[in-house]
């Protein structure tokens, strides 16, 4: 079984922000939060997760009432947020993509901590959610780990295999991100973990997480498939 499995922001597509901004939107008319806290990190969060510690942070019961109320508003506003910012396909993707589609053998998904909802609707603006057979998302669970764990039992699905048995010798699977939690979530499931400073992290802080690969950007592909090519 082979599989590549990739996040969204800052690896996929930069957007503007305009995850963030939806975020403050609905924490402001949802929560009557005017302002959302600065300390809690966005990048290589699950969208559960962020939403859980803004929670804590502004005194908001962190409850799955809550979180649904929270992810119904968010996904109502992503979209509007889309038009208003400036985003773009990152660099080398559509090529990335089309060469893993000619191999012919690979399942090719998404290991976001974007909820489902999310993530259609940004590849959708973006002419890239039918590339994506697949995923594991954010709506469920605050760790990628956990994550990560749903995305390779789908790929294995896909392929024919026990979602949930142990990895077979002959199973590769990539994960390509941008953060240090995305060359975790890859340790955690046996993965070949490139990673990309094309979001908000930069090569050096990456290069401390030791990936299997580090590449500029996903123009320098040639290591990627040649992984699955094999």
């Amino acid at each position: 079984m082979k599989a590549c499995l990739f996040d969204i922001d800052g690896t996929l597509v930069l957007t503007g922000g305009a995850g963030m901004f939806a975020f403050a939107e609905t924490f402001a008319e949802d929560f009557g939060v005017p302002e959302i806290s600065r300390e809690v990190p966005f990048a290589g969060q699950s969208d559960r997760g962020i939403a859980g510690n803004l929670f804590v942070a502004h005194g908001v019961e962190n409850t799955h009432e809550n979180w649904r109320r929270f992810r119904a508003g968010y996904v109502a506003r992503i979209e509007d947020h889309l038009r208003r910012r400036e985003g773009l396909v990152l660099p080398g993707v559509f090529a990335l993509l089309d060469r893993l589609e000619a191999l012919g053998d690979v399942h090719i998904g998404l290991l976001t901590g974007n909820v489902a909802a999310a993530a259609e609707t940004k590849l959708r603006y973006y002419d890239l959610w039918h590339r994506f057979a697949f995923g594991g998302f954010g709506d469920d669970h605050p760790d990628r780990n956990d994550i990560a764990a749903t995305a390779v039992a789908r790929a294995r699905e896909r392929h024919g295999s026990s979602p949930n048995g142990a990895a077979s010798a002959d199973e590769r699977i990539v994960v390509i991100g941008d953060t240090p939690n995305d060359v975790r979530c890859a340790r955690s499931v046996g993965a070949y973990a490139v990673a990309v400073p094309t979001g908000h992290i930069t090569a050096e802080e990456l290069a401390t997480t030791k990936p299997d690969l580090l590449v500029e950007t996903l123009e320098d592909a040639d290591d990627i498939v040649a992984f699955l090519s094999d």
